[in-house]
């Protein structure tokens, strides 16, 4: 069986899961208090554990707004946000558990959330309600004030044990963000979210860390209330779909990482629109476990500030069988980036990757009209970078039928610039600085394959279309 009619069984499956016949457990029955004052959290953990305990059913909060903290999805349970209900994070950063906890990238504690679930199966999110996490709530500055309104101490949670020294850092530089995720989800397996709108994050809204068997249909995700507010995050984790979903977020919008040797692997991703103060489609920047077989099609990418798609492998991936076909990408900086490094992060005390791999990249059908000149972060603006290092080339990349329409503005002197290596450095293109091409700059790649690519300016550019280093067109 190939991966596609694995991941629809999935599909059919996680349908069929809300078709058979549920008990109902309201939380206003728990004494649950849709008033937008009171905290619900142990109201609604009660009904989920319930529900749980005799066999599953469905959790329901209608009829107003439940202030709440942490509650945990427990075995056979769905949880559903009828439309006029809201679920709302309490704004006491002291009412958030951490499921599972670890140190991000940048060095900061990471683990509490508003709806968490760690080593379940067979869980849902559905209604067309809404969940909001209240994330200006968490800025430092209001956490200050809070904390003094409120007449509490920050509690300080119990950090991850983790070989900082190996990470680059000591105890003291490592802080706790008190930024709850919307959504973390942990080791489990049969998961399907629906129809809700999801919005306000504090840090990250949807994450899924070493799960299986997952389905997002339908949902909506707005979040520019605080920093690192990332859409979708799916870490690790395999066999899932995401379709018809709109994300509109301040950091990247639809993000695969892999912060454990875990592959993310067998995704498929369809008829969605994303747009993203920074990157809209990401692979990484944490990339520690390999990513492969994703499928991503039929998407619109608009308004997007730091990349379209961007690919990349710098703490050991070996990305193999991506193919993204059809995908629409309107006031785009940057629509395509790829590149494969060699910083090598380790995360959760796990052992240091070698250098990773690229090949068996298919991006095809590509349409992209990038950002004004003036909007641009690097100037002037180009369509496409792919690089890889020195010492390690991409292997095998394939464009088609790629169609992209530029300002221009490049002089002729620009065609001298040297795009730098930064073998080890963070893996952005703006670090990379202007490139000495609009059209397509190529470097490090053992095999490129292009077919009917097509750069349009505005404007005059005096830089050539295209240039290849160090790389092999087939």
């Amino acid at each position: 069986m190939n991966k596609l009619s694995q991941i629809t069984l999935l599909i059919l499956w996680l349908m069929s899961f809300g078709c058979t016949t549920q008990k109902s457990y309201d939380v206003k029955d728990y004494g649950g208090v849709p008033d937008g004052i009171t905290l619900n959290t142990s109201a609604i953990q009660k009904a989920i554990d319930s529900c749980s305990k005799n066999g599953g059913g469905k959790v329901i909060l209608q009829g107003g707004t439940f202030l709440s903290g942490t509650v945990l999805l427990k075995d056979n349970v769905e949880l559903h946000i009828a439309e006029d209900a809201q679920l709302k994070s309490s704004p006491n950063p002291n009412h958030f558990e951490s499921i599972d906890p670890f140190i991000d990238a940048t060095g900061q504690y990471r683990g509490q959330c508003l709806i968490g679930a760690i080593d379940v199966k067979n869980i849902r999110i559905t209604g067309k309600g809404t969940i909001d996490g209240q994330g200006k709530e968490f800025t430092w500055e209001n956490i200050q004030k809070n904390i003094k309104a409120l007449g509490i101490t920050l509690d300080v949670p119990q950090m991850p044990k983790e070989n900082f020294e190996e990470r680059g850092y000591v105890d003291k530089n490592v802080k706790p963000s008190y930024r709850p995720f919307l959504i973390r989800l942990v080791r489990t397996k049969g998961v399907s979210i629906q129809d809700v709108k999801l919005k306000n994050s504090a840090a990250w809204t949807l994450h899924f860390y070493q799960c299986q068997s997952f389905l997002v249909d339908n949902i909506s995700i707005y979040n520019h209330a605080n920093r690192n507010n990332d859409g979708i995050d799916i870490d690790s984790s395999k066999d899932g779909q995401i379709i018809n979903t709109h994300i509109d977020s301040e950091d990247d919008a639809l993000c695969f990482k892999t912060t454990s040797a875990i592959p993310t692997e067998n995704i498929s991703v369809n008829n969605c629109r994303l747009k993203s103060d920074w990157g809209a489609i990401k692979f990484g920047t944490e990339s520690m476990g390999d990513f492969k077989n994703i499928t991503i099609k039929n998407c619109e990418v608009y308004d997007t500030k730091g990349g379209g798609i961007k690919l990349l492998s710098v703490d050991g991936s070996n990305v193999e069988n991506i193919l993204i076909d059809s995908i629409k990408m309107t006031n785009v900086d940057m629509p395509l980036f790829v590149r494969l490094g060699e910083r090598r992060l380790v995360y959760r005390n796990a052992p240091q990757q070698p250098v990773g791999s690229m090949k068996g990249i298919k991006i095809s059908n590509l349409t992209a009209k990038a950002r004004k000149i003036e909007e641009s972060r690097v100037q002037p603006p180009s369509g496409i970078m792919i690089t890889g290092t020195p010492n390690h080339s991409i292997g095998f990349i394939e464009l088609s039928n790629i169609n992209i329409t530029l300002p221009g503005a490049g002089i002729n002197s620009d065609n001298q610039t040297v795009v730098p290596e930064n073998i080890t450095q963070y893996p952005e293109y703006t670090l990379l600085g202007k490139s000495p091409v609009y059209g397509l700059y190529g470097r490090h790649i053992d095999k490129i394959k292009l077919e009917n690519i097509a750069f349009h300016l505005e404007n005059e550019d005096g830089r050539e279309e295209m240039k290849l280093i160090d790389a092999n067109q087939i």
